[in-house]
């Protein structure tokens, strides 16, 4: 009799702890727990295992439920997990995997969405942001190693350029040159100091040109105030003789209007007899060559003009013909 109750506690200890530990797997899990399945993808899943920690803005609020290899990009993990009904989950909320301490284990994190954006509904991939630990940071600076690597070269470059600026700078700045530039500046005091009674005088007599300037900005002030009077009164006789000026005017554009009209007139006149007038011209030239003949002739045998025939010819000593 004792045998068989010692047999049945054991197996009561047996099934309460069974149902416990299925209890436990139950828990961690998730199955059979209520809330809303949401997902996201990583490039890396930072030691993320199913039943860590989902927190919202910091607080607790669920479990990872399981991670995969994406099917269709085998460079994603596919993380799914699981919250209450009542964590507002937003559409634009970013999921990301991170540490609360240097040593401590990471976790799921997601972040508050904004308020306009809409709920997210069951099994919705919400964004991520990669995980960035100490791996990516030494794959960072191993990417920035070539360009780490020119920069010491460059600047290498500029510290030898530095060096051979400095060195011509002291080679300028030797004490020849030193010398010569003190000697310069003892050059120009000295023209200074024998051209100061000139300076003073050209001071001095800016000082006075400056003096006299007031009463020649008066005087230029009156001289625009009388141009504009004058310009008043020519302005009011105008107004005064405006009928007068057009009437002079009108008779102005008149009298040009005629003497347009008679100079086309006479344009077409020396048009229409312009074979007359070369031919009165050639006659006239003719004639010009005549009376200049007849000029000449007149002045080598002036006779002509008394006798029709020239003198007889006769010698010294004879007596004229008859």
């Amino acid at each position: 009799m004792d045998s068989k109750k010692e047999q049945a506690l054991v197996g009561l200890f047996v099934l309460i702890a069974a149902g416990v530990l299925l209890a436990t797997v139950f828990a961690i899990s998730g199955v059979g727990r209520a809330g809303t399945a949401y997902r996201a993808y990583f490039k890396f899943a930072a030691g993320l295992q199913p039943g860590m920690t989902v927190s919202y803005a910091g607080i607790k609020v669920g479990r990872v439920e399981r991670l995969q290899i994406d099917p269709q990009d085998p460079r994603r993990i596919e993380v799914t997990f699981r919250v209450p009904d009542e964590i507002p989950v937003k559409t634009d909320s970013l999921v990301k995997i991170i540490s609360m301490s240097a040593l401590g284990e990471n976790q799921l994190e997601i972040t508050a969405g904004s308020p306009e954006a809409k709920r997210a509904p069951e099994n919705t991939v919400l964004p991520s942001k990669e995980f960035f630990g100490i791996t990516q940071l030494a794959d960072t600076l191993e990417s920035l190693s070539p360009e780490a690597k020119r920069l010491l070269e460059n600047l290498n470059k500029r510290v030898e350029e530095l060096q051979v600026t400095v060195a011509r700078v002291n080679d300028l700045i030797n004490d020849s040159n030193r010398a010569n530039v003190a000697q310069s500046l003892s050059s120009v005091r000295g023209m200074l100091e024998e051209n100061r009674p000139k300076l003073k005088a050209t001071m001095s007599n800016v000082e006075a040109t400056s003096a006299k300037m007031p009463a020649l900005v008066d005087d230029f002030k009156k001289t625009v105030k009388d141009a504009d009077q004058a310009i008043v009164k020519i302005d009011e006789m105008l107004g005064e003789n405006r009928p007068d000026i057009r009437a002079s005017i009108a008779e102005l554009r008149k009298t040009l209007t005629s003497a347009s009209e008679l100079v086309d007139q006479m344009g077409r006149t020396v048009n229409y007899n312009s074979e007359n007038i070369d031919e009165t011209l050639e006659n006239i030239r003719i004639t010009t060559e005549n009376l200049k003949q007849f000029t000449d002739t007149i002045k080598s045998r002036p006779y002509t003009l008394i006798r029709a025939t020239p003198a007889p010819e006769r010698k010294p000593g004879e007596p004229p013909k008859q």
